[in-house]
């Protein structure tokens, strides 16, 4: 199964493609960009238009998306939440399902611990991949977590239906 996982952001998206056959493998990853001074609405049609990209290239049968941490900034959360819309729009439009996770699940799933750091993930994100050198840039990494966090969650729903017969 082919999972894209995403870190939402305006002014930079992270992606990651990852493949589960057993074990988990990186197909692709990186950081969708567009101009920190450029219209809002100008920036999100951009981000739509490269998810798409990603979308037609990589053919992911999942989509996983990191939600927004709410704590002092509103306002950079409810841009974040406008990041979210045009890339749950973009998987909908292709059909594919969409799974969202907290911050603290992703961090849980991929290094135990639900405080961890960005350097942190980025190493556990490294060894779970067999990479050399950790996943740049850190939206890239971290959108990477996103999509192993929905592979432990699937593995997990797996495991617990074949505990109850199911």
């Amino acid at each position: 199964m082919r999972i894209l996982g995403i870190d939402p952001g305006t002014i930079s998206m992270g992606y990651g493609v990852v493949d589960e056959e057993g074990e988990i493998s990186l197909v692709d990853c990186g950081a969708l960009t567009t101009p920190p001074s450029a219209p809002l609405a100008e920036r999100l049609h951009t981000l739509y238009l490269g998810l798409i990209d990603i979308i037609v290239r990589y053919q992911p049968s999942e989509a996983a998306i990191e939600e927004p941490f709410v704590a002092k900034n509103v306002r950079s959360a409810l841009t974040m939440g406008q990041a979210i819309g045009v890339a749950t729009v973009a998987m909908a439009e292709k059909g594919i399902p969409v799974y969202q996770y907290t911050p603290n699940q992703v961090k849980l799933a991929v290094t135990n611990y639900g405080h961890s750091g960005k350097r942190q993930i980025q190493e556990m994100v490294r060894i779970q991949l067999g990479l050399s050198s950790p996943p740049e840039p850190s939206d890239a990494a971290d959108a990477l977590a996103v999509a192993i966090c929905h592979i432990q969650e699937r593995r997990l729903a797996r495991i617990v239906a074949v505990g109850e017969g199911k």
